[in-house]
């Protein structure tokens, strides 16, 4: 064998050992789910011109005209289906503030004390699924995240705190990303505030809330500079939503309840846009005749009278009495009016889900969706089969419509 066929041989046996031991990366590529919320970011909002980063990902991957929130149109309620795909009256977070009348607990979205009580949350959340079919989670912030439930916290988990800035909870996203391979998130949440607190105390359309979206903005280019930093812009899988929308309000638009019900004949649960009352033993013929009565600016049901469109009524911890204002308008009794540390909000939400205020945000971008698409409206209740999908899990029992979001997909899957 001459010199030169020997070192030929040897070459090949170098290469085809290096091929032999290289991993193929069109299957192992490492493709994280990210699911990010921007809160009370209106589906109109895109549109003036403070997003570039978002409009970009829009452009280029999936967009729907609107997300539509399931009722009622509240942050606790509507972030929860979007991770269980259930309505609210199946998965039980039916409110911000509740009343179990089984065992007469509170529910109060800001008090992690009530809240974290595992009884409240029903369904499988995303992370509950991703943990038990043996993949990793990541929640940088989303409401029951941080809580266990039915016995399962994700992986990795923050207990929210809305004064850690948006570019610090992008920071710990990609920390995550940047673990050893064998524990890094397959599924990350990562939460936005700013946008919903700003239109809440100015107003949808405010000079603060145009800050607070562009300041989210720079955010996400934040988190698209990491993966590309990381190598992982063509692979990361990003789906972008809102809970619901906003509109403007004021403390002129109130409809004091005590002017149309005797308050001594009501517990109230909650008051608000969306209000939750229960008559008094004896005094349920007085307090309905009072409430189901027409009013200026305010629609009142029976729980069992809810319109069927709305998916809302049936479960317990709904009041057996619910009002809704109309846009624009709020419910409050003389007292909280009154109180000396009331906020006097220039901006709401909780009002019907077929309000074009209420409408909510959808985009999706990354190897797993289709590029330049604009879908239909479409309701967020289908959001949850559509990331079980992308994940490969096993999707819990819902009641969403995988057909309404397949489309969306680059390899549409049956």
């Amino acid at each position: 064998m001459t010199n030169t066929l020997r070192l030929a041989l040897s070459l090949l046996v170098v290469l085809l050992s290096a091929c032999a031991g290289a991993p193929d990366t069109r299957k192992s590529a490492y493709s994280p789910l990210i699911l990010i919320s921007i809160d009370g970011y209106r589906a109109d909002y895109i549109e003036r011109g403070l997003s570039p980063n978002l409009a970009a990902l829009a452009h280029d991957g999936v967009r729907a005209q609107a997300l539509k929130p399931a009722f009622p149109t509240l942050t606790f309620p509507n972030h929860y289906t979007i991770v269980t795909g259930l309505y609210p009256d199946h998965h039980g977070v039916v409110a911000n503030r509740m009343l179990d009348p089984d065992n007469g607990k509170r529910f109060v979205s800001s008090d992690a004390q009530l809240a974290g009580d595992p009884q409240w949350w029903g369904g499988e959340p995303l992370w509950v699924g991703v943990e038990r079919q043996g993949k990793h989670a990541a929640t940088m912030f989303w409401p029951g995240s941080d809580y266990q439930i039915d016995g399962v916290r994700p992986e990795y988990w923050q207990t929210f705190d809305r004064r850690v800035s948006a570019d610090a909870r992008v920071d710990h996203v990609l920390r995550w990303l940047d673990l050893p391979a064998q524990q890094r998130p397959d599924f990350v949440t990562l939460y936005f505030d700013q946008v919903d607190h700003e239109a809440h105390d100015f107003g949808p359309i405010s000079k603060q809330t145009d800050a607070a979206l562009a300041l989210v903005d720079v955010a996400l280019g934040r988190l698209l500079d990491g993966l590309r930093q990381r190598h992982l812009e063509n692979s990361a899988n990003l789906v972008i939503v809102s809970d619901h929308g906003m509109t403007a309000t004021s403390t002129e638009r109130t409809i004091v309840l005590d002017d149309v019900v005797d308050l001594n004949d009501i517990d109230l649960i909650n008051d608000g846009v969306f209000t939750g009352l229960a008559a008094k033993p004896g005094r349920e013929t007085q307090v309905e005749n009072s409430l189901l009565a027409p009013h200026a600016h305010m629609t009142c049901w029976r729980k069992a009278q809810t319109p069927a469109r709305l998916h809302y009524g049936a479960n317990p911890r709904v009041p057996p009495l619910l009002c809704l204002a109309a846009n624009g308008w709020s419910i409050a009794t003389r007292h909280s009016l009154e109180r000396p540390d009331r906020e006097a909000h220039k901006g709401e939400h909780g009002y019907d889900n077929d309000d074009p205020d209420m409408r909510a945000l959808f985009v999706a971008h990354g190897p797993a969706f289709r590029r330049g698409l604009l879908v239909p409206e479409f309701d967020n209740v289908d959001v949850y089969a559509l990331l079980a999908k992308i994940l490969g899990i096993r999707p819990a029992p819902n009641d969403g419509d995988f057909n309404a979001v397949a489309p969306m997909l680059a390899s549409p899957a049956h």
